[in-house]
């Protein structure tokens, strides 16, 4: 079976990460995706902590997300904390809405941002891309995608697909991993309610519960790099439900 990762932002409301970490091990995750807000204020100290609590637990800090303007300024600081937890691959998650570009250009130059930021971390061996939402789905007044402008102006970064996103941005996820399965290396494993369903998880579901058909999805994605499929769900009401139905919806895949 692929080894599957959790993307620890899912748990955010669902304190004490301990427990979480406690959680996923018996359930058999065997890896976990981590986010600014666990470490970036973290010393040697407080790393080493975290990344005991996850041995101790038989899970591996895989990949982690670590913004933009982190990654810029604190790049030794970055590396340190993928060093010391262990990762292989680092994603930008995100930019925030008053930080997007408006135009074509605005968004091959983010491209180009992306690509110069990714050199000091591809050169100490680790993956490094770019994680989207939906906005880079919607059409430019010119006619382009943000995705398309980004990957043009960021040649050699990857991509870490988040599926459930592409489908919000109105757009064909089978087509995109067609179009762009080269620059795949990991992929956001979540699933999205069927109309009117689900409000108080902002119309998202647990793996296997939703409207995507994740089974061919992985068979798609498996003619690619893709070496993380990661599980989220940006507010589940459940943390063990999101748990333990994911992992069980995933093996039969």
């Amino acid at each position: 079976m692929t080894k599957l990762s959790f993307q620890l932002y899912s748990a955010r409301n669902f304190q004490p990460y301990s427990l979480i970490f406690e959680k996923l091990g018996k359930a058999g995750y065997q890896e976990v995706e981590g986010f600014g807000g666990i470490y970036a204020d973290l010393d040697d100290a407080g790393l080493k902590s975290l990344r005991g609590e996850l041995d101790k637990n038989g899970l591996v800090m895989a990949s982690g997300h670590f913004s933009p303007d982190f990654l810029e300024r604190e790049v030794q600081k970055s590396l340190n904390i993928a060093k010391i937890l262990g990762m292989d691959s680092i994603y930008a998650p995100h930019l925030a809405a008053d930080q997007r570009p408006t135009d074509g250009a605005g968004w091959l130059g983010f491209g180009k941002r992306l690509q110069e930021m990714s050199k000091p971390y591809k050169d100490a061996g680790y993956e490094f891309g770019w994680h989207n939402h939906d906005f880079e789905f919607v059409k430019l007044a010119d006619g382009s995608l943000p995705i398309e402008r980004i990957f043009e102006g960021a040649p050699d970064i990857s991509w870490e697909a988040d599926i459930a996103w592409v489908v919000r941005g109105g757009a064909d996820p089978f087509a995109w991993i067609e179009k762009l399965g080269s620059r795949i290396t990991s992929a956001h494993v979540k699933d999205i309610a069927p109309a009117g369903e689900n409000k108080n998880e902002d119309g998202w579901a647990d793996v296997g519960q939703g409207t995507l058909p994740w089974a061919k999805l992985v068979a798609a994605l498996k003619g690619t790099k893709t070496k993380h499929y990661v599980v989220e769900h940006d507010n589940p009401a459940d943390i063990d439900r999101l748990i333990t139905r994911s992992i069980a919806s995933f093996k039969t895949y």
